[in-house]
């Protein structure tokens, strides 16, 4: 088991346990508001044994919903996967509403564990939004709460079933246990099976993009300058050679970042390929609205293009060639140039993560 730190909203540290191997699914445990990770404790070191890698989240003081979903979504979005989703209590509160509108981009289910009547929830359709599959236990943790979730909000659920665990069903106390764990692990293999993720043509684009994210690359920024001849650029993993001769590279660009026009007309582009030290320009120019290039150190080429101080390779290209792919452009570019510095360590990306290179 090892600690790890998520960034929640307004940057605020939020703590949890890491356990099992990172190569199984993940489910992440959400806690009741006010309890912290060690309510999961048990359950998480069950479901290591079944093999799942499990990330225990304490939440933020306070009881008000709005930073917490927020925190929630945060957390989501900074992990490599899609998990599966597991709730206790009010935490099933924040869960159906950071998960209502593009859950299925974040995660792979969802388990609501003992939570209070929502009325607000049911009230304002937040049940219906789930596009989830969705598992409600009634009964996982006390006899008094087994009636505890309204049946009118199961009732909204459009991909979603009821767990009842009865008392009359169970001899000793560990058995509640043991029946809420028969209850996950049945739903996590039907919903997020150990064996082989298949995508098909139709199926889930993020399935899709899970699948590309097992390919590790480097990471690059793309740069060049715009008709004013303002520095412009942004951070790029689909680059690779394409011919030593003549000598041609090629970046994939998305259609909607905000340099693609420049990017598209520009007669010269330089790729950086990051070293890891670079991990927070990575970062700075990935993210909207900053200014990329402030306290930056950078150099103009020897065709003009903004070149990143400390990269590992920076390549000074002419605009060879251009062609449209789906929701990104290829944009192919002629070698003129290349420094680079063989003794720094690249920074690379892996199923949704930076990385490392470890030397055998």
């Amino acid at each position: 088991m090892s600690l790890i730190e998520y960034k929640g909203f307004g940057g605020i540290p939020l703590s949890a346990d890491m356990l099992g191997d990172e190569n199984d699914p993940t489910v992440l445990l959400i806690p009741e508001v006010g309890q912290g990770r060690a309510a999961w404790r048990e359950v998480a070191d069950a479901l290591v044994l079944s093999g799942r890698r499990v990330v225990n989240l304490d939440l933020r003081d306070g009881g008000d919903l709005a930073p917490h979903i927020e925190d929630m979504r945060a957390v989501l979005a900074q992990m490599g996967s899609r998990p599966v989703v597991v709730t206790a209590g009010r935490g099933g509160w924040i869960a159906t509403r950071a998960l209502a509108l593009d859950g299925t981009l974040l995660a792979a289910g969802l388990v609501i564990v003992d939570m209070p009547a929502d009325e607000d929830a049911v009230a304002n359709g937040v049940a219906a939004q789930l596009a989830l599959p969705t598992l409600v236990v009634r009964g996982g943790f006390s006899p008094a709460q087994s009636s505890a979730v309204g049946d009118i909000f199961n009732e909204a659920l459009p991909i979603g079933q009821i767990a009842d665990i009865n008392e009359s069903d169970l001899e000793l106390a560990s058995d509640r246990k043991e029946a809420l764990l028969g209850q996950l692990l049945e739903f996590l293999e039907r919903r997020q099976p150990r064996e082989a993720v298949e995508f098909k043509a139709g199926s889930d684009p993020r399935t899709l993009r899970d699948a590309m994210g097992c390919f590790a690359t480097g990471i690059t920024i793309v740069t060049a300058l715009d008709a004013a001849g303002t520095p412009v650029g942004l951070t790029a993993n689909s680059f690779t050679s394409v011919s030593l001769d003549p000598p041609l590279l090629l970046v994939c660009i998305a259609n909607t970042a905000g340099t693609a026009p420049t990017l598209r007309e520009a007669a010269h582009f330089g790729v950086n390929v990051l070293q890891i030290g670079q991990q927070p320009t990575s970062n700075r120019f990935a993210a909207r609205g900053e200014d990329r290039f402030a306290n930056q150190p950078w150099a103009p080429g020897q065709t003009g293009v903004p070149l990143l101080g400390s990269s590992l390779v920076s390549f000074e290209c002419q605009h060879e060639s251009l062609h449209e792919a789906g929701d990104h452009f290829i944009l192919v570019g002629r070698v003129v140039r290349a420094q680079f510095e063989p003794h720094r360590d690249p920074l690379l990306y892996f199923r949704g993560k930076y990385r490392r290179l470890h030397f055998a």
